[in-house]
């Protein structure tokens, strides 16, 4: 029996989750992911079905970890997922949608202009090319890298004490485990496993909360190897005897 590939009615909980201010661009945003975003190979024909329960609730539930006010970006942020979403539920944040990709990042400036999200922006670009350039409160991602990848692409991007909310569901702590020498290396604070969504999406949602610090510079780095027992520091004067011996 062949699935089917169309948009179904949204459930009951999606008129909880959405208010009414943000309901009709969350069904367009819907209609635009089940229509333009499958033609044009942003979302598989099969994920038509489950764009509600899978998709938009499962990121909206996101917005329950952002703080007020915040300035965030969605690294690699595809679809718009979790970016648009956010941009969509909590218009007192401002949304940066990240994407390397040309084609992505015309579908997500055509959303942009048709949602009419003025609290949102497109940038075309990766992580790292952005560092030193931009500064954000939050950066997420769903399904982008591994955490210690994302971790090396997002931290740079954070004011201390900002935070990265991963997407990463069932593996997440398996993930956070296998990312902690990439947490020490980038200065992070603290690191926690958060559910949200409970009562809304089936499973909750568990994202991955990382505050940022600040990473060590590089020549504290090589200070610490310096001083550190056995780290090679050489007695004063051993040089110039290497030399003596040489000549």
């Amino acid at each position: 029996m062949a699935e089917s590939n169309e948009l179904p009615d949204a459930p009951d909980v999606a008129r909880e989750v959405f208010s009414d201010e943000a309901w009709p661009q969350a069904r367009a945003f819907a209609e635009i992911l089940a229509g333009p975003g499958v033609v044009r190979g942003l979302l598989g024909p099969r994920e038509v079905p489950r764009i509600w329960d899978r998709h938009l609730l499962n990121c909206a539930v996101v917005a329950e970890a952002v703080p007020e006010g915040v300035r965030l970006v969605d690294i690699g942020s595809g679809a718009g997922l979790p970016g648009i979403v956010l941009a969509i539920i909590r218009p007192d944040i401002t949304v940066t949608l990240l994407e390397p990709l040309l084609r992505r990042t015309v579908f997500l400036e055509e959303c942009v202009e048709t949602l009419k999200l003025g609290n949102a922006e497109v940038v075309r670009g990766r992580a790292e090319e952005l560092a030193g350039k931009r500064v954000f409160d939050v950066a997420c991602a769903r399904a982008v890298a591994p955490l210690d990848r994302l971790l090396a692409w997002s931290m740079p991007l954070l004011a201390e004490g900002g935070q990265l909310l991963a997407m990463k569901g069932e593996r997440a702590a398996e993930e956070l485990q296998a990312a902690d020498a990439e947490l020490r290396r980038t200065g992070a604070q603290g690191a926690e496993l958060v559910t949200v969504g409970r009562g809304k999406v089936e499973p909750p949602a568990t994202l991955v909360r990382v505050i940022a610090g600040r990473a060590p510079a590089r020549d504290e780095r090589r200070r610490g190897k310096a001083s550190a027992p056995g780290g090679g520091r050489r007695a004063p004067g051993g040089q110039d005897k290497r030399r003596r011996k040489r000549q």
